[in-house]
Order: structure tokens, then C-alpha cells, then sequence
């Protein structure tokens, strides 16, 4: 029986709760798809002439170590545990092939950790690894890092431009450039290898993880890629993997950046043929050049996950186009394949993954399982002896069994390479040529030095905010300016331009003054994020409360020409900010060198050119919030501005100051957000919470403090849960983004949704329970924010009415505290007294709200 009954609602105090997350392992029902019949044609792969050769002298020597080597020896080369997981005697124990160091993960656990530091622990992990008292076997380790734009996790080290500036530059010998400066400063630190170049050929702009991508089109994606690989690795008839040189990962294989509607880590269901032709061109690049690893990707390819798909990972890549490295795993994905674990995954080895890239404590389970595999005859010993020798091989083609001990390399511990200035004036010459003049009213552009000049936004003297993900921390939040050593803001760099010639420069972050200025720069944009947290339903630039537009439209009002320049990780839905601005400039990530900016849109004192803009969109910029997939060769091309656009100075402006700021929600975010009907969907988890005690139900039944919890029936079998409270502390049930995920949700309030759940009442609460809502703002991710809403009148009207809809207008939540584009808990129920719920049928509603059973004032 239904049941729904009109309540207005009374909101108290909103609380901060830590949300809780967890990387466990997929289970298996998280991982269950459909598997699709899907067309494989091998012929449309090529054999590739790869320029690193095979050489019968290094062949041998991986022959004869792996007739000497044990099972147990061997499985250990392909465990690939982090940083922060394993100890020295660990090391030493098992002889683990490679370790990394996933973001945010730094040597004792400390972020401002000395070059000395990574020193010391790569020597003596090394050391431990070559000690063959406890495992019988002196084969080194390496180390693999993310260094992706930069040396991106050492405090001081140059940061380069995010790969969607580097596209829009368009300079392959630059790129080269930049991928031979940041191997010198990772070696400085004494690291083997790095986890790039990537060379996903995004689709879709929604997917956070679109700035890591060169292009919307693989034309300039391949030709990156082998430059990429040659600035890392070497030459091949050069100083390839020479002392000064580091291994190259190619990544992520395959399809990354095609995935359905820009899910990060979804399913691509392209064609084989575009497969090839659109997503694999980085990979003919960059293997060609002689790259000696590849990346396997989280996504699926038409339901079926790559670190499990042989068909890709051997039969295309390893036999058809001839690559003879190694293949390594990305962040426990193996343990999303089916039937897969992050403790077990045979299948992944079998489809001819090589290294497992295990963090947590799931390596050592790893590791014993995949020994029994092969014992049981599940792995054959021909796969495990195939991986081996592809990274045994890797080892010595690098010279890992031949260079000194990582503090006695070259570069190691020259730290006056890291951040040098010779590398700091490269990445200038990146951050001047990735710029992009989108708008330039009147010529406004390039500006006097000798103006008094107002600078504002959050995004002016904030260095990291304009260096984005992936910098420092694995998200690049919670850095300050501090965190950059002889790193400049956008604002130190005006400020320099304008003071050298007369001007004056004011920072004001809420645009006011006291002198009327003569020009208004106003620094603005996405704050930082990487993958997960930087996914979007659409493409619409601060949705909700619009502060930077209306600090423009402030600015404009007075009389002061105004200079946007757009911090973003992608093209953005942004007509409103380019109807309120005389000159735009995309200026998308460009890292610790601000000054470049400055050194493109100021003139010199005498009026001459510094540098002209040289920036081409390398994705196209849209035309509506919803049009996330605009890429150059649809049949319907129709963005605000074309693949290739980028005015230069003199250039006619094509931007008028009356285009369309008409908000229209797509059909993708009219629909329902689901959260829970018997199973929970993705990204969501769901959690037990009494007090300080947090669990994630893994069973029927839990008891957790003065909570129990149990599965019911509903429909069908184990459909609901039943949460029953004793009096004492505050205990219920949330519903939890993966890995405390910022998920952008906006969209529910903007088609007027409501929170609805199925919820029986069998006996009245004791004392008030509580709806709540949680969010995490990106600029304050240790403060929580959120909101609650009391609902026990509303329950003590429907008891024994057996299942009854209840739904709450979102907006009385968004009113009181929660912001729906950074929700970490969409869904949240609990009581400090005795209570006894049934919940089932948990999800966002749109175009309801009018009809909600509770409502606010």
C-alpha cells in the first residue's frame, strides 16, 4: 500500500559530518554488465615498424635469469604495491618487480618531503630489492611515478601547462622539450619511470578527466604521443634510456576518452574501426618511437572491462601490433573485471595484464592467489613466464641491472635542476603559446603597462587553482601559494609586467577600489580536480550561484573595460562571461609559471608586441550547456567556436556581446538519479554509521554499536533495508560517493527534483529523526558542508500504512547549507533514539517538487 501524505517541513541547524569513503574492492555485483556481442576484425590493426629493435644479447639474458627463477620470484616481479602499503623488509621478503607512488602519496607520509627524501626511499627500496638474503634473487625494482605535468608531486619542481593547453599550442618539438625537462627532474628524486604520456582523444567534455587529453582528434594526439616518448625515453638511435633518460608508460589502452556520456571509467561502445582510427592513434605514435609500457584502462569496451579483455590487451596490442613491453594495471582495476576482486583476478592475467598496480593491502592476498593460480593450473605458467620476460627485458633495455643505485645516478640529487630556471622559462614559452584569444572587443588587447590596472577573482594569486589537478595532491586541493616555491600567479606576473613600466597593479579578489582603474582583469574558473571528482552532467560554468558573472556584469556596469581570463580543464558553456567581457582568453591550466600570461596580454612600455597569441582550440568550445560531445567531423558540427579557432592580434572579433545566456536542462539530466532499488548504483556506497563507528554492509545483517541492520523484502528478494536505532548515539544508514567523490549534481535542482524514497513504519520514532544531505567544497575539502531536515511528524503519520512514498523538495536542502554540485551524500537517515525503519527505492526525482509530500518555507 502507497501512501503520501503533505507536511511542511521544519529545518533545523545544519551539522558537519565527516563523509566517509573507501577504495575497497568492486563487488561483484558492482561489476556485473552486460556482455555484448561486438564485431572483431584484427585486420584493422596494423603491425607497426617499432624503432627500438629486439636485440638477441639482452633476449639471452632474460632467458637465462628466468630459467633460475622461482614461481614465487616471478609472480613477485608482476605485484606492483604503493608507496605508502609496504615497508623496506617487505621489499626485501618479496622483491617486488615496481612500486609507485599513487597522488597525494609522498615519502614519510609528508607533502613537503626534500628531494632527499624520495632520494632515500627509492635507495632504500632499491637496496632491499637487490638483496637477495630473504628471496634469493638481486633483481632491481623501479619506481613508477605520475609526473604528468611536471614532477607534479615534489614540492618545487616546474609545472608545465595540463595537456589541453600543451594541445592547443600545437608545438611537437616544445612537447619533446617539456617530456625531456620533467625525466631530468624526476631523476634528480631517483625515479625509473613515468606514467605518461596519456593520450586519450576525448568526446566528451563532461569527463573529468578531459585536461589530461591533448584533443578532441587524434591527428594531434599521435604526433605528441612519439614526441612525448622520445623526450622521456630517448631516441631510439639516440641516448635511449641512456642514465638521463626514464621509462615511458603510453596510456590509458584503450578508449578512455570515448566513454558513454564522459563517465570516468564507463563504457566506450565505439566501433572497432573508430576504435582504431579515433582512440588508438597515440598508441601507433607513441609505441613506434619505441615506448616500453602501456597503461591499461578502468573503462569497458562494450561491456567488458580492458584489464580483461584478452582480445585487446593480446591479441590487438601484444601479436598484431608487435608491442614487446610490458602492460601495467591502473589503480586496482583489475579488481573491477568480473568476477574479479582486488585480492584475486586471474582473468586479468590471462587476458595479458603483466604488472598488477595493487595498492592497499590487497597485494599480499594478491600475491598468494595468483601463486595458487598458477599451481591450480587457473594461470598457465606460459602467461606468468610471458609477463616476466616483458619486464625483465624493459629492465635491461633500461639498464636497471647496470646503473649504479639510485643516489649515485647523474642527476640524482643535483636539486638545483628542480625548478631551474632554464625550465621554468620553457614552461613560460608553454604557458604563452597554450593561451587562446576567444574575444577581443575593440582591440583591447594587447593591453598598456603603464594602465592602472585592477586585478580580481579568486582565481588571480591562487597558483593552485591555475596548475589544477594532479598537482602536488592527487586533486591539487588544499596547496596555497607557499606550496610553489619560485612558482609566479597570473597576478605576480601583472604585477611585474605593469610596476617595470610605470603602471600600477591592485589585487582586489571581490573586484572593489578605491580608484576607478582603467581596465578590470578578472581571473576566474573551475577549481582543481582529477578524475571522479571532475565529472559533469553538463557543460554550464558555475551553475547555481553565479559570483564570477555577476563580478563581471559589476565591473562592466561602472564603465571599466574588462579582460576575462578563463582558468578551466575544458571547453565550458561560459555565454553569459563572454557577453560581460571586452576580451576572453582561455588560459585552461597553465601551472606554476604564471608570468607567461602576462608576458602575451601586455604590450611592452613602448607599445610593441611582446608575444602574439599562437593558441588554437584543439577541442571545440560550446555552443549550449548540454552539446558536451561537439567534435571536428560530426555530420551536426555546430559549436559557438570551431576546432582550430584562435584570434591573433589585429584579428576581426567574431564574439558579439548578445549571445544566448538561455539555460535549457538536456534530456540526460531530466532524468531520475538513482540510488538505490535493492542494489546501490554507481558511484554510490552505502554505509553504517553509529557514532564514531562506520562500517560498509557486506552481510544480511550487521550490528554496529545501538544500530542493527538487516536485508528485507519488498518486491522481490532483499530489496530494502531495515535500520533499527536503540536509544544512545546517532546511528543510520548513508549513502556515500566513492572515495568521498565530489559528485556535480546541480542538475537536480535546477529541473526541480525531490529526494524520494519507499519507506514502513512500524512503530513510532522515540525521539526526532533526520534527513540530511551532505556536500564537500572543493576549496575547503577538510569542510564539510550540508543540511538536515527533520522528518518525524511526517513518519509518525504513516505507521503500519505499510510502504509509503515519501519525497522532499531538494531546494529545502539546498537552502539551508548543501551545494548539489559538490554532494558527497545525496542520502542520509538516523536518530539518536529508538526507532525501526524499512527503506527501499532511493533516488532524485525531477520536475516534482511541486508535488513533494514534505515541502519548505
Amino acid at each position: 500500500m502507497f501512501n503520501k501524505n503533505k507536511i511542511t517541513l521544519v529545518l533545523p541547524f545544519a551539522f558537519l559530518l565527516s563523509a566517509c569513503g573507501d577504495d575497497s574492492a568492486a563487488t561483484a555485483d558492482e561489476t556485473k554488465v552486460e556482455e555484448k556481442q561486438v564485431h572483431r576484425d584484427i585486420s584493422i590493426w596494423p603491425t607497426l615498424d617499432i624503432a627500438v629493435k629486439t636485440d638477441e644479447e639482452i633476449e639471452s639474458k632474460v632467458e637465462t635469469l628466468l630459467a633460475k627463477m622461482t614461481l614465487e620470484q616471478k609472480v613477485a616481479q608482476m605485484i606492483q604495491p604503493e608507496i605508502r602499503d609496504i615497508t623496506i623488509e617487505d621489499m626485501r621478503k618479496y622483491g617486488f618487480g615496481s612500486y609507485l607512488n599513487g597522488g597525494g602519496a609522498f615519502p614519510n607520509n609528508n607533502k613537503h618531503a626534500t628531494p632527499q627524501d624520495w632520494i632515500k626511499l627509492a635507495e632504500d627500496l632499491y637496496q632491499a630489492s637487490v638483496d637477495d638474503s630473504v628471496d634469493g634473487i638481486n633483481i632491481p625494482t623501479m619506481w613508477g611515478t605520475d609526473a604528468v605535468h611536471g614532477h607534479n608531486n615534489v614540492i618545487g619542481a616546474t609545472l608545465f601547462p595540463h595537456n589541453i593547453g600543451l594541445g592547443a599550442a600545437n608545438n611537437p618539438a616544445l612537447i619533446e622539450k617539456i617530456a625531456e625537462i620533467t625525466a631530468t627532474e624526476v631523476m634528480v628524486t631517483g625515479i625509473d619511470w613515468v606514467f605518461a604520456p596519456t593520450v586519450a582523444v576525448v568526446r566528451d567534455d563532461r569527463w573529468g578527466r578531459t585536461y589530461e587529453g591533448y584533443s578532441e582528434d587524434p591527428e594531434i594526439v599521435r604526433e605528441y604521443a612519439a614526441a612525448i616518448v622520445n623526450g622521456l625515453q630517448g631516441h631510439a638511435d639516440g641516448d635511449f634510456l641512456s642514465d638521463k633518460r626514464v621509462i615511458s608508460t603510453v596510456k590509458h589502452f584503450l578508449g578512455d576518452g570515448g566513454t558513454e556520456k564522459g563517465d570516468d571509467q564507463g563504457d566506450n561502445i565505439a566501433a572497432e574501426q573508430a576504435l582504431f582510427n579515433i582512440h588508438a592513434q597515440g598508441y601507433v605514435g607513441g609505441l613506434g618511437v619505441g615506448a616500453q609500457s602501456v597503461m591499461a584502462s578502468f573503462n569497458s569496451w562494450h561491456g567488458d572491462k580492458i584489464h580483461g579483455n584478452k582480445y585487446l590487451l593480446t591479441d590487438v596490442l601484444k601479436d598484431k601490433m608487435g608491442f614487446d613491453g610490458f602492460v601495467v594495471g591502473d589503480w586496482n582495476g583489475h579488481g573491477q573485471v568480473k568476477g574479479c576482486t582486488n585480492e584475486s583476478c586471474p582473468q586479468a592475467v590471462n587476458a595479458g595484464l603483466d604488472i598488477y598496480m595493487v595498492p592497499t593491502a590487497a597485494w599480499k592476498p594478491l600475491y598468494e592467489n595468483t601463486i595458487a593460480q598458477v599451481n591450480s593450473g587457473e594461470i598457465a605458467q606460459s602467461r606468468i613466464d610471458d609477463a616476466v620476460r616483458r619486464i625483465l627485458r624493459v629492465k635491461f633495455r633500461a639498464g636497471l641491472f647496470d646503473k649504479p643505485s639510485p643516489e649515485n645516478r647523474p642527476y640524482s640529487g643535483k636539486t638545483e635542476l628542480i625548478g631551474a630556471n632554464a625550465h621554468r622559462e620553457v614552461a613560460r614559452q608553454a604557458v604563452r603559446e597554450s593561451l587562446v584569444l576567444l574575444k577581443n572587443k575593440n582591440n583591447l588587447l594587447p593591453l598598456s603597462p603603464k594602465l592602472n590596472v585592477l586585478v580580481a577573482g579568486d582565481g588571480a594569486d591562487n597558483i593552485g587553482k591555475q596548475s589544477g589537478g594532479w598537482t602536488i595532491t592527487w586533486q591539487g586541493t588544499g596547496n596555497n601559494n607557499n606550496d610553489f616555491p619560485d612558482g609566479t600567479s597570473i597576478y605576480n606576473g601583472i604585477a611585474k609586467q605593469v610596476s617595470q613600466a610605470g603602471g600600477s597593479a591592485t589585487l582586489s579578489v571581490d573586484g572593489s577600489f578605491e580608484q576607478k582603474p582603467d581596465v578590470a582583469i578578472v581571473v576566474f574558473g573551475e577549481d582543481p580536480y582529477a578524475e571522479g571528482h571532475g565529472d559533469r552532467d553538463n557543460l554550464a560554468y558555475q551553475r547555481g550561484e553565479q559570483s564570477d558573472l555577476a563580478l563581471l556584469k559589476s565591473l562592466k556596469a561602472q564603465g571599466i573595460p574588462v579582460v576575462s581570463l578563463f582558468i578551466s580543464g575544458r571547453p565550458m558553456w561560459v555565454n553569459g562571461e563572454l557577453n560581460a567581457s571586452d576580451a576572453f582568453v582561455a588560459v585552461w591550466l597553465p601551472g606554476s609559471e604564471g608570468n607567461g600570461v602576462a608576458e602575451v596580454i601586455f604590450s611592452d612600455a613602448n607599445g610593441k608586441v611582446q608575444h602574439d597569441f599562437k593558441g588554437k582550440l584543439s577541442f571545440s568550445w560550446p555552443n549550449s550547456p548540454s552539446q558536451a560531445v561537439v567534435n571536428r567531423g560530426d555530420a551536426d558540427y555546430a559549436p559557438l567556436l570551431p576546432y582550430g579557432f584562435g584570434l591573433k592580434y589585429g584579428d576581426k572579433n567574431v564574439l558579439v556581446d548578445s549571445l544566448d545566456e538561455t539555460v535549457i536542462a538536456s534530456a540526460d539530466e531530466q532524468q531520475s538519479e538513482q540510488f538505490f532499488d535493492g542494489k546501490m548504483h554507481k558511484p554510490w556506497l552505502m554505509w553504517l554509521f553509529s557514532g564514531e563507528q562506520k562500517i560498509e554492509p557486506t552481510a544480511n545483517t550487521h550490528m554496529l554499536g545501538n544500530l542493527a541492520y538487516r536485508t528485507v523484502d519488498k518486491n522481490v528478494q532483499e530489496d530494502a533495508r531495515q535500520i533499527k536505532v536503540t536509544d544512545g548515539v546517532k546511528a543510520g544508514l548513508s549513502f556515500i560517493s566513492k572515495s568521498n567523490f565530489r559528485e556535480d549534481l546541480i542538475s537536480a535542482i535546477e529541473s526541480k527534483s525531490v529526494l524520494r524514497f519507499m519507506v514502513s513504519v512500524t512503530e513510532a520514532p522515540k525521539g526526532r529523526v533526520m534527513l540530511a544531505t551532505r556536500c564537500q567544497k572543493a576549496e575547503s575539502p577538510t569542510d564539510n558542508c550540508g543540511s538536515e531536515v527533520d522528518i518525524t511528524e511526517h513518519l509518525s503519520q504513516i505507521i503500519h500504512h505499510g510502504w509509503s512514498e515519501v519525497t522532499v523538495d531538494l531546494q529545502c536542502f539546498a537552502e539551508k547549507g548543501t551545494s548539489f554540485g559538490d554532494l558527497v551524500v545525496p542520502f542520509e537517515i538516523y536518530s539518536e533514539k529508538a526507532m525501526t525503519l524499512q527503506i527501499a527505492e532511493v533516488s532524485y526525482e525531477p520536475n516534482k517538487a511541486n508535488e513533494a509530500s514534505l515541502s519548505c518555507q
